[in-house]
């Protein structure tokens, strides 16, 4: 368990944790009323959804890197502030295009939440105790997505989708309380400034990826030469700047990088999973709505399960054998998902996609905690925000395989190569183990 002294605050993080993904997740459900609501179509409404990922993945890494600046809690606070405001323009949007706002400033909150909660978690963990508590925020952020779609389900059906937004007055109001009277005021160490030019080369080059990648209509020839530009431009400012938003130096440390590049692969194969399961299953399988969606929820169970244990198994074997571990269960999930197509048996079903969450969740909080140990702590707000951004990558490159349309086979051996590949990373994460053991014996 977690220092008694630390539960208080941990509570007012983890309950921005698990309202970010919550509302990604639970808005989908309300999609197709909202566009009667507003008499749009489907292309305007799922701006809903695209500007929240957007500005979710633009804003994460100028939010850590502001958190190093000014401070994790004031950031953190302000984070808390933006999405009750938010919440409560969508409920009473009299519009699409406000709604869209509404969304667009609640991601905004979620940003400033997510990399700067998980920052101010380093500092008031005892470093024995860190992967624990990121297990703890890996359950409730997990919980939340896996919760989104049945509450969202049963919040609209009862009182309309102005409801999934009225939802998180409550508990953004009770963690904003909670975090003002009992968040630590860490003082910033960092001596830094904003890079704007990179900030908006950044915002460009994802805005533009993030575009291309969930809309189909958006690509083209000039978009793609937009994104190319504007990344080589970030890389190029990125390395010369002497306050970088995303320091590349960081990425010489073997564990901060094998931790990164876990995070990606594993939420790439999470992602696939969700995205495609439902699909396949109703069509080749035979399965009813219902049933697909109990499957998808025990999936989702199994991974808000195992980010909890995860914290304890890296007690016993370490954080780079604990993200082993969970990459060859995924090979085997991965493996089994391959006979899915052919038997419909929802209970052997369910043990094969159960399997899959155990994989999906268990290295996840070593992966955090592989990550920020790897910096100095006055760096931990940027390293947070890499760290959340190297997440949503996952996402991007997990809808780039389902957009493609490849058959669900392939699309199985692409995701096994993954974990083939994570497998392999994560031996990187070996090195900060074995500096750490070496130092250890010096001091002796």
């Amino acid at each position: 368990m977690l220092k008694k002294s630390n539960n208080i605050p941990l509570l007012a993080i983890l309950t921005g944790a698990f309202l970010v993904p919550l509302n990604s997740t639970m808005i989908t459900i309300g999609l197709s009323t909202i566009m009667d609501a507003f008499q749009t179509n489907v292309a305007n409404v799922s701006w809903i959804v695209t500007v929240y990922l957007i500005i979710m993945i633009v804003a994460q890494p100028i939010a850590g890197k502001l958190g190093d600046m000014y401070g994790t809690r004031k950031l953190f606070l302000l984070g808390l502030l933006l999405f009750l405001v938010a919440s409560l323009v969508c409920v009473y949007a009299p519009n699409l295009l406000v709604l869209i706002i509404g969304r667009g400033i609640q991601a905004l909150g979620g940003a400033l939440i997510t990399p700067n909660g998980t920052a101010i978690i380093r500092f008031i963990t005892p470093k024995s105790k860190l992967t624990k508590a990121f297990g703890v925020f890996g359950f409730a952020m997990s919980i939340g997505a896996a919760l989104g779609p049945l509450l969202g389900a049963f919040l609209i059906g009862a009182w309309g989708w102005q409801s999934t937004f009225w939802i998180n007055i409550p508990f953004t109001v009770l963690s904003f309380l909670i975090a003002y009277k009992y968040l630590p005021n860490i003082e910033p160490k960092s001596h830094t400034r904003l890079d704007i030019q990179g900030s908006i080369l950044l915002g460009t080059f994802l805005t533009v990826l993030v575009l291309i990648v969930t809309n189909e209509w958006y690509s083209n020839v000039w978009l793609w030469l937009i994104f190319f530009l504007s990344f080589v431009l970030f890389v190029y400012r990125e390395k010369r700047y002497g306050h970088p938003i995303i320091d590349f130096s960081l990425f010489k440390d073997a564990s901060f990088t094998s931790a990164n590049l876990s995070i990606l692969l594993n939420n790439a194969i999470m992602y696939c999973t969700i995205l495609i399961m439902p699909m396949m299953l109703e069509r080749d399988a035979g399965y009813s709505i219902g049933s697909i969606g109990l499957l998808l929820f025990v999936f989702s169970l199994a991974i808000s399960i195992a980010s909890w244990v995860g914290g304890y198994v890296e007690g016993k074997m370490g954080k780079g054998r604990t993200v082993g571990i969970s990459f060859v269960l995924l090979i085997l999930a991965l493996g089994l998902y391959l006979i899915l197509p052919t038997i419909n048996a929802l209970v052997f079903a369910g043990l094969i996609l159960f399997l899959g969450g155990i994989g999906s969740g268990l290295g996840v909080p070593s992966m955090q905690a592989a990550s920020l140990e790897s910096v100095a702590k006055e760096l931990t707000g940027v390293a947070s925000g890499i760290y959340s951004m190297f997440r949503y990558f996952g996402s991007i490159a997990a809808s780039v395989i389902i957009s493609l349309q490849i058959h669900y086979t392939v699309t199985m051996y692409i995701l096994i190569a993954f974990s083939v590949f994570g497998l392999i990373v994560s031996k990187g994460m070996f090195v900060h183990l074995k500096k750490e053991e070496k130092n250890a014996n010096q001091i002796s």
